[in-house]
């Protein structure tokens, strides 16, 4: 097993982990930790007190970050005539139908979001074992399903993050940049865990947000406290 560097040693030294930290305290540890010679992303993983194969205990939705993600997201549409054009206009940098379903199916997927008009869900329907994997299936429940295109690829540049909670009861997203400022980060993350308390599924029993962990692509996990954590989201 390889040791760790001095770099990380040194970041893990700044954390206690036995000590559950305010969300604005864990972004300015986890942000000052971010030594990487590139700009880390800032993510966050939160345990939820669900069972996701029972369909009433589902947390699945889409946030829009006050101050946008920091990456640049290519978003690719499904749609005809006047919707295409509209999609063009709004930004989309890639816009077809069968052009597009056929450059899927080939493997050709240089995009992070995928929208699609209604009407085009027939075709789109057909890419599901591709597109599925992926995380990239066009859903109504996330507004990527939806005839307003021009607004759904704007949200989506702007800084709309989708989560979709695991098997294993955790949702996992990056919600910024260690260059972000320490304000800007607290209010993503803040905004972040509003949409999942608003997101809680009728079958949830019990505590329903359990653990919440903020940390860098390079850095070490640095616990939040729950309380906190629902004390910003109301």
């Amino acid at each position: 097993m390889s040791r760790p560097g001095k770099r990380t040693i040194a970041a893990r030294s700044k954390v206690d982990v036995d000590k559950s930290y305010s969300i604005a305290d864990a972004v300015k540890i986890v942000k000052d930790n971010a030594k990487a010679k590139f700009d880390e992303t800032i993510e966050i993983a939160v345990n939820l007190g669900v069972d996701p194969k029972y369909a009433d205990q589902m947390v699945r939705g889409v946030c829009n970050l006050p101050n946008g993600t920091g990456r640049t997201i290519r978003v690719a549409v499904f749609a005809k005539d006047k919707k295409a054009d509209e999609a063009r206009e709004a930004g989309a940098d890639i816009v077809g139908a069968d052009d597009l379903a056929e450059q899927v199916q080939a493997g050709k997927i240089d995009f992070d979001r995928v929208i699609a008009t209604p009407d085009m869900m027939a075709l789109v329907g057909r890419l599901g074992k591709v597109l599925g994997p992926r995380g990239l299936m066009p859903n109504p429940k996330v507004g990527t399903v939806t005839p307003n295109v021009a607004q759904a690829v704007k949200d989506a540049k702007g800084g709309a993050v989708e989560f979709r909670v695991e098997k294993a009861g955790i949702i996992h997203a990056g919600v910024g940049k260690a260059s972000f400022t320490h304000e800007a980060l607290t209010e993503n993350v803040r905004a972040f865990m509003g949409a999942i308390v608003r997101a809680k599924p009728s079958g949830a029993k019990g505590t329903y947000v359990r653990r919440v962990a903020i940390s860098s692509t390079m850095g070490p996990g640095v616990k939040v406290d729950a309380q906190s954590v629902l004390a910003s989201a109301e």
